[in-house]
């Protein structure tokens, strides 16, 4: 009987996490050309040199973004919808948690499409990998 039992329980967490690898690459994949439009922000210098959610430590002259539920290592382009300016960065960091933005961008990202001094920019983001 405890053969059994274990044997169950083994067959189960197998189908638990087969279940699951499979589910993440097909949700993924699904996201590509999605668009979202907001307020996009950006980090502020404070967070320089610190971990992200992704592990990776945080540099403000890399051309980063964090994202609320886009997987980490996607590539995003982010166009200010006021100027047409674009820049595509990678997701390696959650947030933002402010009601109305859609992505925290690292300050080099932020300058390439606006000026620091503008605080926030009305963007479109899309997602292209």
């Amino acid at each position: 009987m405890q053969r059994v039992t274990r044997t169950f329980w083994l067959l189960l967490l197998l189908f638990i996490v087969a279940g699951c690898s499979t589910g993440q690459a097909t949700a993924s994949d699904k996201r590509v050309g999605h668009t979202e439009t907001g307020q996009a922000s950006y980090y502020a210098d404070r967070y320089n040199d610190r971990p992200t959610a992704s592990g990776e430590i945080y540099q403000s002259a890399e051309e980063t973004a964090a994202h609320r539920t886009l997987p980490f290592g996607s590539l995003v382009r982010v166009t200010n919808l006021k100027n047409g300016k674009s820049v595509v960065v990678r997701i390696n960091d959650r947030g933002p948690f402010v009601r109305g933005r859609v992505i925290d961008l690292s300050r080099a990202a932020f300058e390439s499409i606006g000026h620091a001094s503008d605080g926030l920019l009305h963007v479109e983001i899309e997602v292209i990998r």
